[in-house]
């Protein structure tokens, strides 16, 4: 086994810890979830058991990522990200961001005039205005944002956003499940913190 490849199989379990520690499981829940032994996980995690895809599948399944975040292939040598809008109802257009079903996804969207028709599901929202203004309606609350203001908010709440004039506007549209909320920071951390 060359190098490379080892220095890649031994990143793999430190990886693996790091996930699970994020998500706040442990050894016992991530076995139940994934039909593997917590001996098996525990070896996988500390690099005495090298990663093979039937153990690798299980794990990304469970902790919603994709494969190659697991194992961190190698560049292709192409930095660029090859997006695909997709065109929706009268003029809007969705680019998806993100890949990685289960977690938080990131959406450019252009939001063509429409009608506005309050909906509810689970999940938790939160939206950037780039360019024009954006009308939201959540609950009995009726609001104007412009380029650089963000809102969010639960998505059980009956809710609407669009434009808020017959120009589109162009939004930056986070959507995660539920439970998920935004960290925000009004400060840089103090001395204390790097210490």
């Amino acid at each position: 086994m060359d190098a490379e490849l080892a220095e890649l199989l031994d990143s793999i379990g430190p990886r693996l810890r790091t996930l699970r520690r994020g998500r706040g499981l442990t050894l016992e829940a991530l076995a139940e979830d994934t039909g593997i032994s917590v001996s098996t996980l525990s070896r996988l995690e500390s690099g005495r058991r090298r990663p093979t895809l039937d153990l690798l599948i299980p794990l990304a399944r469970a902790h919603r990522v994709a494969l190659d975040q697991l194992v961190a292939a190698p560049a292709t040598g192409d930095p660029r990200v090859h997006l695909t809008p997709r065109s929706r109802e009268r003029g809007s257009i969705l680019v998806p961001l993100t890949q990685y079903p289960g977690r938080v996804q990131v959406f450019k969207q252009v939001l063509a005039h429409r009608e506005p028709k309050l909906v509810t599901h689970s999940g938790y929202e939160w939206l950037y205005v780039l360019a024009g203004e954006l009308r939201l309606i959540l609950g009995t609350s009726d609001t104007t944002l412009r380029p650089g203001e963000v809102a969010e908010f639960d998505t059980s709440t009956p809710h609407w956003f669009g434009p808020a004039h017959a120009e589109a506007v162009e939004i930056l549209h986070l959507f995660g499940p539920h439970g998920d909320q935004a960290v925000n920071r009004t400060h840089p951390p103090g001395p204390e913190a790097a210490g």
